[in-house]
């Protein structure tokens, strides 16, 4: 692994009732997340091809943990998100080149598929500070019921010098969604949208 991980939290989070109403089954969603060095903290680098590689790195290993904590195979995962956080010494930029170029791909082979877009979100931030990552329908975006997010925080990082990389995963949509438009087993999962 190229990138220097300081540490990994993962974070399941189960809703059993909404407003009072069963939730049945529960709704589940995990998120894996990895506390990284940034390689470029406090300079301008042209060439961001290291860190593209990590986030090539980064997308297969956080999948893999963010389903083992749902206790389900990849392929029964329904829908996913990505997001970086980067420190006071990085820039946006690092954040795109982990998210962008090259994560998608390992995530898809960890959930045996993924037609639609995966979800992103980037920002910079202090020790703490909260990372709202998207969630959509991993294989048709056109699936409301799966619109989404999970907002996580680590409470010591990112530190002025790292990045705080997560991906996340749910085994359903939202609980009780009643918003109507397509339907999770009316998807087709060919063009990523329906």
């Amino acid at each position: 692994m190229s990138a220097n991980i300081r540490k990994i939290v993962t974070i399941v989070e189960e809703t059993r009732t909404e407003m009072g109403r069963p939730v049945s089954p529960p709704t589940r969603r995990a998120a894996a997340i990895a506390v990284i060095e940034n390689p470029f903290a406090g300079r301008y680098v042209e060439d961001l091809a290291d860190l593209i590689a990590m986030g090539d790195e980064l997308g297969g290993l956080l999948a893999r943990k963010a389903v083992e904590a749902l206790g389900i195979e990849g392929p029964a995962a329904e829908s996913y998100g990505k997001a970086a956080l980067v420190g006071e010494n990085g820039e946006l930029e690092h954040a795109a080149a982990l998210l962008h170029p090259k994560m998608g791909a390992p995530v898809r082979a960890v959930l045996g598929k993924g037609a639609a877009l995966i979800p992103s979100s980037k920002r910079r931030g202090g020790l703490g500070a909260e990372l709202d990552i998207p969630l959509g329908h991993k294989d048709a975006a056109f699936v409301r019921s799966h619109f989404d997010g999970m907002i996580v925080s680590v409470s010591d990082a990112p530190r002025a010098n790292e990045i705080v990389v997560a991906v996340a995963v749910t085994d359903s949509g939202r609980p009780l969604p009643r918003v109507g438009g397509l339907k999770k087993d009316e998807i087709k999962g060919e063009d990523g949208l329906r």
